[in-house]
């Protein structure tokens, strides 16, 4: 039953951040080409990118974590959440104008992506 109900969390989450990722996307092929210089417009369609990436990624842990549940696949999943957080949002702000020291997270955000996508790995080898 918990790992049914950690499946479904991971499961909506993904379906959160891909939800997002596509308002964000639409966003700026809408409303900030214009607003923002071609510079900051790459750097919102990265952020943009990376977080379908790893959502649609998210979405496989969920899979995977409803086939075979265990502590590695919930730990994967909670690090590619801050990655996406960290990275994708980071750089969503620096695109916004934030101050560039904004910018020292978004390595973090890139270092918890791809700690989570090793997690996956041994979790998988290991059934969970």
């Amino acid at each position: 039953m918990a790992s049914t109900q950690a499946s479904r969390r991971i499961l909506a989450a993904a379906g959160l951040l891909l939800a997002a990722a596509t308002i964000l996307g639409a966003l700026a092929a809408h409303a900030l080409q214009t607003r923002l210089p071609p510079e900051r417009l790459g750097i919102f369609d990265t952020a943009v990118r990376y977080q379908f990436y790893h959502a649609l990624g998210l979405l496989a842990i969920g899979l995977a974590a409803r086939a075979g549940p265990g502590p590695l696949l919930g730990r994967a999943a909670a690090l590619v959440v801050a990655g996406i957080v960290l990275f994708s949002g980071s750089l969503y702000a620096l695109a916004l104008g934030a101050p560039r020291g904004i910018g020292i997270v978004t390595p973090i955000g890139g270092l918890c992506l791809i700690a989570a996508w090793i997690l996956f790995a041994v979790g998988a080898l290991r059934g969970g």
